[in-house]
């Protein structure tokens, strides 16, 4: 116990404290006292409504796009043999301390109104502007939130695919299986558990996401934490913006609670 009281305290101190006082603003309405009007409020609104939709198929998009590409490209990493494997692996070790902004300007670099794809373009055609658009649209947050968060999936994937006995492999290719059959019989249900580890993570981290959205400019493409930000700072509606934030922590406590649940129970 003694052990246990200083990360206690210290999470209390930079943590607890500050969360308590979100909640607290947010049944502190501006005109005084204590109320659950905030709340009526801000459930009630058109905008919270289309945000959390937003952010709600955003966020699963992004997570089954993420475990596909995730699952491929670690398949291929481990188990198909190719100069630079390594390199490849340690590569998604260092891509996992980049900041999310940094990946999405790359983007912007590449796909945006000035980018290289669209330079490309009229250099070759003539034609006044590029036909890449797609970035300030939701599909270019999708875009840059798969590629982001695809080495999140991957790292649990490979740890588990270095634990996985490839005499089984061996074994089964001997006697005349073939790759999709070895896939699906022998590395997919290994791989279940880091799938499920990978994908809940990017769920949470995708649904709490704030610099992926900011920096693609997509100005139609409004989360949570976008409405959070916009009543805050550009509203100055700061009950409104906590009552948001609480319905934010809430989901993503609510998610984990559900994958610990359903983990347990898988025996993972």
């Amino acid at each position: 116990m003694l052990w246990a009281l200083p990360p206690t305290a210290l999470l209390a101190v930079v943590f607890l404290y500050p969360l308590a006082l979100v909640v607290r603003q947010s049944v502190h309405p501006d005109t005084g006292g204590t109320s659950l009007q905030p709340y009526a409020d801000v459930l009630a609104s058109e905008a919270f409504r289309q945000a959390l939709w937003t952010t709600v198929w955003l966020a699963l998009a992004s997570t089954a796009g993420c475990l596909v590409l995730g699952f491929l490209l670690a398949l291929v990493i481990a188990f198909v043999p190719f100069p630079g494997a390594r390199a490849v692996s340690r590569f998604v070790d260092v891509f996992l301390s980049f900041p999310s902004f940094l990946i999405t300007l790359a983007l912007v670099f590449v796909y945006g109104t000035a980018g290289l794809a669209n330079g490309l373009w009229t250099d070759l055609t003539g034609a006044a502007e590029g036909p890449f658009r797609f970035l300030t649209t939701p599909w270019g947050v999708l875009l840059a939130e798969i590629t982001y968060f695809t080495p999140f999936v991957m790292r649990p994937l490979l740890a588990a695919f270095s634990q996985l006995d490839t005499a089984q492999v061996e074994v089964a290719g001997s006697l005349g299986a073939r790759a999709p059959m070895i896939v699906r019989r022998i590395i997919l249900p290994e791989a279940l558990p880091a799938l499920a580890a990978g994908g809940s993570l990017v769920l949470v981290l995708c649904l709490n996401e704030f610099g992926i959205v900011l920096f693609t400019g997509a100005k139609d493409v409004t989360t949570l934490p976008m409405l959070v930000y916009g009543k805050a700072i550009l509203e100055s509606d700061y009950p409104g913006a906590c009552v948001v934030a609480v319905v934010n922590v809430l989901i993503s406590v609510g998610l984990y609670g559900l994958y610990r649940v359903v983990s347990r129970r898988a025996g993972a």
